[in-house]
């Protein structure tokens, strides 16, 4: 089972790394849309949906780790 310090590690580093797929992402994105931003915009857009994606991942991981602990194994 793993430990909630590294469900928390797992979750932010999963994030982290989705974080810079998703600012490619946009950068590559946005444009064709018509969206045009700065760097610091393509933050501020970004940073609620990273900070609520940790927040979902360490709960997610918590619940399934619950679950299994509950199953008998």
């Amino acid at each position: 089972m793993q430990t909630r310090r590294m469900s928390w590690v797992e979750a932010t580093t999963n994030t982290v790394v989705g974080f810079l797929v998703a600012l490619a992402t946009q950068y590559a994105v946005f444009p064709l849309a018509g969206i045009e931003l700065d760097a610091g915009g393509h933050v501020l857009v970004a940073v609620p949906f990273v900070l609520t994606s940790i927040l979902r991942g360490f709960l997610l991981r918590r619940f399934f780790n619950w679950v299994d602990s509950r199953c008998g194994r």
